[in-house]
């Protein structure tokens, strides 16, 4: 996802067109805001006073401490107040030049503050920066109100708005004034003067509320890891895992075997642990890490988030806040997305229930005397995957060394699609010893970024992964793209290699696809730059990057055995491929669960009830025919970071819609020759490269040459009729 996703999301700078993003995502918080002086411990020696002289204006992490963010990003509150108070106040008649592109060029100094302080807040947090985003977080949103909501500059905008197709302006410079107006009446411009009060109270509770989920959810899923004294519960692990648990135990100070969580439902031991008392203790950890009752429980934040989030909806003129979220995205309503949802429930749960039929007739064989639950799935769906496919989990994984995925599969088809190579760059700071920098040249050998890659787990960083920029792209401002990518891969025992698994590549590939779509920006203004994006589209060149793992081209020139060197054997390869819409039907209605779930939550009216998150989450999955007693959503409702505090909410719906446009997208290029530097370079040209400089669903029509359909995505899951999907 973009940050953050990323995921996430889009994730486009901090910008001034970030402001106007925050209602999409945390990340994409743009704006703090009282007026005022600067805070007054604000000088020279902050490493953000002045622009950083690193390449590429990276942040000087050695030198960035964690005092220094607070006085940087209120004095950039300030100074961008100011500046935005000159545009509004200017006496001259309202032009493209002095409002439109004055904004974009506001907010420099807190832009830098703020970006970086995004990143290490999700990453690699402290105590000190929690308290900083604890106190920010409602200067946040009142900032955005401040710019958004003043009726002076949207006067100005909107006076250039009436007159757009007389000034003669270029296709990019249309698109951002039709971006502006319509993200200042969105955000409440047209409101009356008590509306605007009570907006921006809602706006203010609700960013507290968000960092409040943020804060409680990461302390929870610290303290409901697994843990054990007993070696023997752990049976089914690797030595090399057993060793990792150890040190995560000792990392803590404790002896025993610790297994910290990931961020979904289902966790990725829960496949090879054979005692089924310890796969109960672990699913139970996971399902119930935010519900354990004491000041880290997040049923009663979410509850009023909800019901807030209703308020804000009735305060802006819509039925419900799901209504107001997507009226600027592809879906374009709710009832669009719901319809597109509810056409994929019946093909999905009937795959899962066939999987499910598979998996109890091999617990039954094996005479286990149980109903299967969602503690056995994973476990036993391998042993019917190594039935039907001669699969082996441990044995796939010796081909996938995390360095090696990296340089020879990622990297890799980054240079065969678009001609790009990359080169460590170890003189550049980092923020976490385990952080990589990698410089990025395009296929001329001109340099055009900075890529940071983030992947192992620490308890000091949320869960999932992300991409975000550190540095916007953009031509107005002279900026070149500093991209990072997170994730929260197990790190492996000193001098041990990690090894990481099929869902591990692919989530490389996915994020990388993010950073590709963010590095390729090629836009005159930060506002519309790289994922700059609709959340249903963002998810569209990161998906459709992860098609390559499995590109036979691809695949065959890093899936290497860590010790050897050797590849993968091509009946093992083979094998792979053939299984590779085994459990499709779990893990498309997982997804499609935690979606429906998302927007049931959204489309409630102001008028409903503080929800009780339990009860409801139950009503909802039954209303939407998903309500599975061995398959549970992906995420449940008190632990759902990308809807209650990543910009989500009533756009997780947004993978799968992208999903469809990824999937048209490869069929596209098979029927065109496949992975050919032309047809990178036309994707590129027409849909990575401009951001959201032109309406969405025309830029993919113009680049496809018709409409998507949800046809290539249900084959290429398995759940229709189809071929080898490679």
């Amino acid at each position: 996802m973009t940050n953050n996703l990323r995921p996430g999301n889009g994730s486009a700078m901090f910008s001034w067109g970030y402001v106007l993003l925050i209602a999409v995502s945390m990340a994409l918080f743009c704006g703090v805001v009282v007026a005022g002086e600067p805070d007054t411990k604000f000088g020279p020696s902050n490493p953000f006073y002045t622009a950083s002289t690193l390449p590429f204006q990276a942040p000087p992490f050695d030198k960035i401490k964690s005092s220094d963010y607070q006085p940087a990003i209120e004095a950039g509150m300030a100074q961008q107040i100011q500046e935005v108070t000159r545009i509004a106040d200017n006496p001259a008649p309202p032009t493209f030049e002095n409002t439109i592109v004055a904004m974009e060029k506001t907010g420099e100094l807190f832009n830098r503050a703020y970006a970086v302080f995004n990143a290490v807040t999700g990453a690699n947090t402290d105590p000190v920066l929690e308290k900083v985003q604890e106190i920010e977080a409602p200067k946040l949103a009142a900032h955005s109100d401040a710019i958004l909501l003043n009726a002076r500059l949207y006067q100005r905008v909107a006076a250039i708005y009436k007159q757009l197709d007389s000034l003669g302006l270029d296709p990019e410079s249309q698109r951002l004034v039709d971006y502006y107006y319509k993200r200042f009446v969105h955000a409440g411009a047209n409101l009356s003067a008590a509306d605007t009060v009570k907006l921006k109270k809602l706006n203010e509770e609700e960013s507290s509320l968000e960092n409040a989920f943020r804060s409680k959810l990461l302390v929870a899923s610290k303290d409901a890891a697994y843990f054990t004294t007993d070696q023997q519960a752990l049976v089914g692990l690797t030595a090399a895992e057993i060793a990792a648990a150890a040190q995560a135990a000792k990392a803590r100070g404790q002896q025993g075997f610790l297994i910290p969580l990931q961020n979904t439902t289902q966790q990725p031991q829960l496949a090879v642990l054979k005692d089924r008392n310890t796969r109960h203790a672990l699913f139970n950890d996971s399902w119930e890490r935010a519900e354990r009752g004491g000041a880290n429980d997040t049923r009663d934040t979410i509850a009023r988030l909800a019901q807030l989030r209703a308020q804000k909806a009735k305060v802006l003129g819509f039925p419900n806040y799901a209504a107001w979220t997507l009226e600027d995205q592809m879906a374009k309503t709710p009832d669009a997305a719901l319809k597109f949802m509810d056409a994929l429930v019946a093909p999905a749960t009937a795959k899962a229930a066939g999987e499910a039929k598979d998996i109890q007739d091999v617990i039954d064989a094996h005479k286990g005397g149980f109903t299967m639950q969602p503690w056995d799935w994973n476990l036993y769906s391998e042993q019917v995957r190594k039935a039907k496919y001669d699969l082996d989990e441990a044995e796939v994984r010796q081909y996938f060394e995390l360095d090696n995925v990296l340089q020879n599969g990622v990297f890799y088809a980054a240079n065969q699609v678009y001609g790009l190579t990359f080169k460590e760059r170890k003189d550049i700071p980092v923020y976490q010893p385990d952080v990589r920098v990698f410089e990025v040249f395009d296929a001329d050998g001109k340099s055009m970024a900075l890529w940071y890659c983030d992947y192992f787990k620490r308890d000091n960083k949320n869960g999932g992964a992300w991409m975000d920029n550190l540095v916007e792209q953009s031509k107005l401002l002279g900026t070149q793209p500093v991209v990072y990518n997170v994730a929260n891969f197990q790190k492996p025992a000193p001098g041990e290699p990690a090894l990481i698994s099929v869902t591990d590549v692919i989530a490389m590939f996915h994020e990388f696809g993010h950073a590709l779509h963010g590095m390729f920006a090629d836009t005159n203004y930060p506002s519309l730059s790289g994922t700059a994006v609709a959340r249903d589209f963002v998810e569209f060149p990161s998906q459709f990057n992860e098609h390559w793992a499995r590109y036979p081209a691809i695949f065959d020139h890093y899936a290497k055995n860590y010790k050897t060197g050797a590849p993968m054997p091509p009946e093992l390869a083979a094998k792979l491929r053939k299984a590779a819409t085994f459990n499709q039907g779990y893990s498309f209605t997982e997804t499609l669960a935690a979606a429906e779930l998302d927007m049931q939550w959204h489309i409630l009216p102001a008028s409903a009830p503080l929800e009780k998150p339990d009860a409801f989450e139950q009503a909802a999955l039954r209303k939407t025919l998903l309500s599975i007693a061995y398959l549970p959503p992906r995420y449940r409702s008190s632990y759902f970071f990308h809807i209650w505090s990543n910009g989500y909410s009533a756009g997780y719906y947004a993978y799968l819609w992208s999903e469809m446009l990824d999937d048209a997208a490869f069929q596209w290029f098979l029927d065109n020759g496949g992975l050919t530097r032309a047809n990178g370079d036309r994707f590129r040209r027409m849909v990575l490269s401009r951001g959201n400089t032109e309406d969405l669903a025309k830029m993919f029509k113009a680049w496809l040459g018709q409409e998507p359909t949800i046809q290539p995505m249900l084959r290429y899951r398995g759940l229709a009729p189809s071929g080898d999907p490679q």
